[in-house]
């Protein structure tokens, strides 16, 4: 048998079941609240925090200011593709440990990785997703063959056996549940359904498989829109833990059909190489703001908001 040697979060499929049936309620209650309360209440030191989608495109990047804000500590983060918010998580010193498929562009980042700052577990995209997909289904493990024959075994913490049907080699990724799940959504009401439209890449999973799902959301609208289109329904509200209204939320990102990422800040954020470049960036950005309104309002301003929303192709027919 080969096995990876790098670290795993690992929850025996028995124990996340029982904490679900512990502390996930099926009523429908309100769970509308800021930013800072969802942090305060969800977010602890030493979590393992995840998220569905990467830094240009419905990243939970609002979420992601608002944990740092907070100074939250030895977080493990996984992200799929991932690129300037785990720059600013590491250089906050809230993240320890990164499970990863691409780590991404930027100075920072490798150098803090070189450093030795960060832990960096290296897996594939489609080898994280499987890890949600066992994590969701409940099951301790999935099989799955694009490992094979790479590196990506030995940096990751995969094993390959012999397969019992055909003898051949497999390989077999660990069931991931992480402790809280953030995910950005186009709309969702007060009770935590959520609708996103367009690519998603294990967002029902990654709520299914997480202790704790934060959603932030564009648009807070009226439950009923949501019985009379089922169908629309990319997360159930059951597995909400707290909802978010953050319109702009994924800044400096963009959100389809919305609007458009902003280059020119993501420019600033790849350029950043040094500590004190970063520290600057952490106090300009998120230590001297209050909040997510006031970031947009005194450090991005709405002209700049109304130019991206310009410049997304579709924005009306979500209804």
């Amino acid at each position: 048998m080969l096995q990876g040697q790098v670290e795993i979060h690992f929850t025996h499929p028995d124990d996340f079941r029982e904490w679900v049936r512990e502390n996930k309620k099926r009523e429908a209650v309100e769970k509308l609240m800021t930013e800072r309360e969802a942090v305060a209440r969800l977010v602890a030191d030493g979590d393992y925090i995840a998220y569905d989608f990467s830094s240009l495109t419905r990243g939970p990047q609002a979420m992601v200011r608002e944990i740092i804000r907070q100074r939250r500590y030895g977080l493990w983060v996984c992200a799929e593709f991932t690129l300037h918010e785990t720059a600013l998580l590491v250089a906050a010193g809230c993240c320890s440990r990164i499970d990863v498929g691409f780590l991404g562009y930027g100075n920072y980042i490798g150098r803090a990785v070189a450093e030795g700052k960060v832990k960096v577990f290296e897996w594939t995209n489609g080898a994280l997703a499987s890890r949600m997909l066992a994590g969701a289904r409940g099951i301790p493990f999935m099989p799955m063959r694009n490992l094979l024959g790479t590196d990506g075994v030995k940096y990751s913490g995969a094993k390959v056996v012999s397969d019992p049907f055909t003898g051949e080699p497999v390989c077999l990724v660990p069931a991931l549940n992480p402790d809280v799940f953030l995910v950005h959504v186009h709309q969702a009401d007060v009770y935590g359904n959520a609708r996103i439209f367009g690519t998603n890449l294990f967002a029902l999973e990654a709520a299914m498989a997480a202790k704790k799902v934060i959603v932030s959301a564009e648009e807070i609208i009226d439950p009923l829109e949501f019985r009379k289109e089922p169908a629309k329904t990319t997360i159930p509200y059951f597995l909400v833990s707290a909802v978010v209204h953050l319109p702009f939320g994924a800044y400096p990102g963009g959100v389809p059909g919305r609007y458009e990422l902003d280059l020119e800040h993501i420019d600033k954020l790849n350029a950043i190489q040094t500590g004190e470049e970063m520290q600057g960036y952490l106090q300009e950005y998120i230590y001297g703001v209050q909040d997510h309104m006031e970031f947009l309002e005194k450090r991005v301003g709405w002209e700049k908001l109304q130019e991206l929303i310009r410049k997304a192709s579709i924005r009306e027919g979500y209804h």
